[in-house]
This record gives structure tokens, sequence and C-alpha cells, in this order.
């Protein structure tokens, strides 16, 4: 019985993964799968675009489909919110993604009323303004999340948070140096489909899976003092949480 294109697109994962195609490798095209498969032309395409989709294969029009050539990112929860991290006066993400270059694009900062559900979350009243930074992050080229930040004007607004370039240490140390230095997080995480404007901005096709992150910063008396939303491309990350027991 001929296979259908979950199967060959399995098939396909299976002998990128045991090294057959490499990275940056041509995939067999659809002539190669129909003969390979005996399965029609569409069949063939469908377990391509699968691949595709999923982050594992790019599609160069006019040449064929390749083995992505992008490492994943290891997004380590634990080790890149560390206090020592930075308080160090380092990125975040330099835990994330190491000696990768890494770019911030499409900074954008301005002075807001709260959205009401942003307003819950930090404890402040209907009508209170926040601090919004939007940015868009790429690593070896390639945009790879999204993020919007909010914390409180009143505590933020005549500190670099408020603009571009926060400086060493970023937000979280800065947040120190004004007396609200976190000490403890919380992320809630989903996976979803995109809409057209996250598709645009972070160069994914529609069928690709998002990762929706939403953190909360806290202090040790318990105040909220960011919440950031990130919207990742499934396909370039890998997630890791550690625990205690």
């Amino acid at each position: 019985m001929p296979a259908d294109a979950r199967q060959i697109a399995d098939d396909l994962r299976a002998r990128i993964n045991d090294g057959e195609f490499g990275p940056g490798a041509r995939l067999p095209g659809e002539p190669a799968l129909v003969r390979e498969y005996g399965v029609a032309k569409m069949t063939a395409s469908g377990a391509l675009k699968l691949l595709i989709a999923e982050g594992a294969a790019v599609s160069r029009p006019g040449s064929g489909t390749y083995v992505r050539e992008f490492r994943p990112i290891l997004r380590d929860a634990t080790k890149r919110l560390s206090r020592d991290q930075w308080a160090a006066g380092k990125s975040i993400w330099s835990a994330d993604v190491g000696e990768r270059p890494m770019t911030v694009a499409d900074v954008e900062v301005s002075e807001e009323d709260a959205p009401r559900w942003v307003a819950r979350v930090l404890g402040l009243d209907e009508g209170a303004r926040v601090i919004v930074r939007s940015r868009l992050f790429l690593v070896d080229g390639e945009p790879v999340q999204m993020a919007v930040s909010y914390l409180p004007a009143d505590l933020t607004r005549d500190s670099r948070i408020a603009e571009p370039d926060t400086g060493p240490g970023g937000t979280y140390k800065r947040l120190a140096e004004l007396g609200a230095e976190p000490v403890h997080f919380s992320e809630d995480l989903r996976a979803r489909m995109p809409n057209s404007n996250e598709v645009a901005r972070l160069a994914i096709l529609p069928g690709t899976p998002l990762i929706e992150i939403c953190r909360t910063a806290y202090t040790s008396d318990g105040r909220a003092v960011e919440v950031n939303q990130m919207f990742l491309d499934a396909g370039a990350y890998a997630l890791r949480y550690s625990f205690g027991s």
C-alpha cells in the first residue's frame, strides 16, 4: 500500500536525523519521491510541504527543497533568568545563543495606557500608564522571536528602560538599580498557529506552529514589575526547564 504524505515526511525526517541528509543538503524532489515511494505527485509534494512547515526544510524556488541549516536554539529558562546572568551585565540571550550572532531589530519604545489584562497582572489601576518595549530578535540572521514587554511607567519612565538600548544587563539590571529587583518569574506557555502579522515578521509559513510565552517578573515582596509576551518560531527552538524535587 503506498505511503501517505505524513509517512513519507516521517521517513525523510528520520533520514535527516540519521545524517543521510545533512544541513544544507538537497532532499529528493517530487519525481524522485514518486518513484521511491510509489505515490502520486500531490502526495510527494505534500510530504515536502510538511517538512517545510515544521521547520526541518526550506524551499528554494527553482532549485528544490533543502535541509534547514539553522541550528535550533536551546532556550534554558532557568539559566537565562539567573541573577548571575543579568547582574553581571550579560544579556539573558547569551545563555541561549553563546557566540552565535544575535541582533535586536525593530526596537520600539512608547508610553501607553496599560491594556486591561496587563494592568490586572501588574496590579495597576485602570488607566495607569506603562512603558511598552517591542522588538524582533534575529539569530544567525534569521528572525526567531518577537517580544513585547510592559512595565509600570511610574517606576521606569525616567530610566534607560524607556530608551531603545537598556544597557548592560538589560531591563532586569535596570529594575534592580531602581530598587525593584526581580527575584521570581512565572511563565505561561502555549502553542498555536500564527496570525498574518506573526507570519510576516518571523518569515514563517502560515502552517508553522508558534510558541507563545508570557512571563511575569516579581520583586521579593511579590510586586509584578514586568509582563513580557514572547512569540517564538517553534521550528527554531528547543525549550528546557529545570526543576528541583
